[in-house]
């Protein structure tokens, strides 16, 4: 006779309210705030996924300005189509909407290409860190294994180091106002930082 094994009657629900399993695994999140849907009104909580440069600004690693240079890169190079996941649109644009979607591919390729130039080329340390990491959203972690010169990787503070400077170029390549000091972390949220990236 082969045994019955009991079937759980009761299956536990995922909460929805809360993030899955699977997306908290890939990054932190912000508090959860409250705010009404703007279609129907409805009271909704929100929470917003923190991205790499958005943990370096809170631990105080990078200031703002530099932050808004990353973000500004990250910005034309995925307007540029450089990045390795590319889906065809959905959505047809009209021929008569002004700039195509090439044009704006092209004077974004050119804007990314500059901004490569200022931090010394794609094979500089920091113009391959900036395209791996702000551009193609690699960690830090996986840019340093990856990469290496002279037969020895990165490590992991080094590649930390390098990104901030490469974004302090950044910052001054897009003549942003870079006169605001970088508040240090103690030695403690070093560490904490370099485990959380």
């Amino acid at each position: 006779m082969a045994s019955k094994r009991k079937r759980k009657t009761t299956s536990q629900r995922e909460d929805l309210s809360k993030p899955s399993i699977w997306r908290r695994q890939h990054g932190g999140f912000t508090e959860p705030f409250r705010d009404a849907d703007p279609e129907t009104g409805v009271i909704v909580i929100h929470r917003r996924a923190i991205d790499l440069l958005g943990k370096l600004e809170t631990n105080g690693t990078i200031t703002p300005v530099m932050r808004d240079a990353g973000d500004t890169f990250h910005t034309q190079f995925r307007n540029a189509a450089l990045d390795a996941l590319s889906v065809a649109s959905l959505v047809r644009v009209s021929h008569s909407a002004g700039e195509t979607i090439t044009e704006l591919a092209s004077a974004s390729r050119r804007k990314v290409a500059d901004a490569i130039a200022s931090l010394g080329g794609v094979d500089s340390a920091a113009g391959s860190c900036v395209w791996h990491v702000v551009g193609c959203e690699t960690s830090i972690r996986e840019w340093a294994l990856r990469q290496g010169w002279g037969g020895r990787t990165v490590g992991h503070s080094q590649a930390q180091g390098i990104l901030v400077a490469a974004l302090g170029v950044l910052a001054g390549h897009y003549k942003l106002d870079t006169s605001a000091p970088v508040r240090r972390t103690p030695r403690a949220d070093r560490a904490d930082l370099a485990r959380a990236a």
